[in-house]
């Protein structure tokens, strides 16, 4: 069987080592695009929960520790809403959208390569079947009428292993990229919902709880890193008393 597969490859011209090289390609970009958004999907709604206990206890500064040790876009949608709590509504939206202009081009990265393997992978297999076809008909040309069956079947063969790898190599990229476009959708989804569901529960439930106690709403400070103190001026150095006998004021005798 391993011979078999060999001869295949043998027989599929260059292009079958082009659509290899894809294919490995293709299987690497799939793998760690689906680390990545792994990693990066959260369940928003337990994390935006657990978010809004910290935020009742008036722990601020904790929420905002929170959603810094936790990767993806939505804490991170979640902690800039955070730091700009005691701004007005506007203010919040901007810094709610600007975090999440930021982190969402990362969830489409290396998608398009993807979907770029998908599409061209089909055509370098037709390709393949093209130049199998071509040697087949340069056979039949140069044997003329004493061509025989075994000098037409390796373009045949080229053609024929060509165009079945492009196929199998082709169906496969679009379906991963379909799931992972749609793991995306779904985690855009979570940013828009828990960005929408941390402003509303800042703008209402939050200041309602500050303003029943008669205090203001506090907006997260982060310590500001110590400067060394500056350098004294060593003192000026005294010069040493003289040891000469002072001028006496008496006329010199002559």
């Amino acid at each position: 069987m391993e011979g078999f597969h060999l001869s295949l490859l043998s027989r599929g011209g260059p292009m079958i080592w082009v659509l290899l090289l894809m294919g490995a390609l293709g299987l690497v970009l799939f793998i760690e695009r689906t680390l990545y958004l792994h990693r990066g999907q959260i369940r928003s709604t337990s994390f935006v929960d657990g978010i809004k206990n910290i935020l009742a206890k008036r722990r601020i500064v904790e929420a905002v520790t929170v959603c810094e040790e936790t990767p993806g876009p939505v804490a991170a949608v979640v902690k800039a809403a955070l730091i700009h709590a005691g701004d007005d509504e506007t203010r919040m939206r901007y810094a709610v959208q600007d975090a999440a202009v930021i982190e969402l081009p990362s969830l489409e990265r290396r998608l398009g390569s993807i979907a770029a393997i998908a599409q061209i992978a089909p055509l370098v297999g037709l390709l393949g079947t093209v130049l199998g076809l071509t040697a087949t008909f340069h056979s039949f040309m140069q044997g003329g009428e004493y061509a025989t069956a075994r000098a037409l079947a390796g373009g045949m063969w080229q053609s024929l292993i060509t165009a079945g790898a492009g196929l199998a190599l082709g169906i496969p990229a679009h379906l991963a990229y379909h799931l992972l476009n749609g793991r995306v959708r779904a985690i855009v989804r979570d940013v828009e919902w828990a960005g929408n569901e941390i402003m509303r529960y800042l703008l209402t439930d939050y200041k309602e709880n500050f303003s029943a106690a008669g205090g203001e709403i506090p907006t997260p400070k982060f310590p500001v890193p110590a400067q060394a103190p500056a350098a004294v001026a060593p003192p000026a150095a005294v010069a040493p008393p003289s040891t000469s006998p002072p001028p006496s004021s008496a006329s010199p005798v002559i």
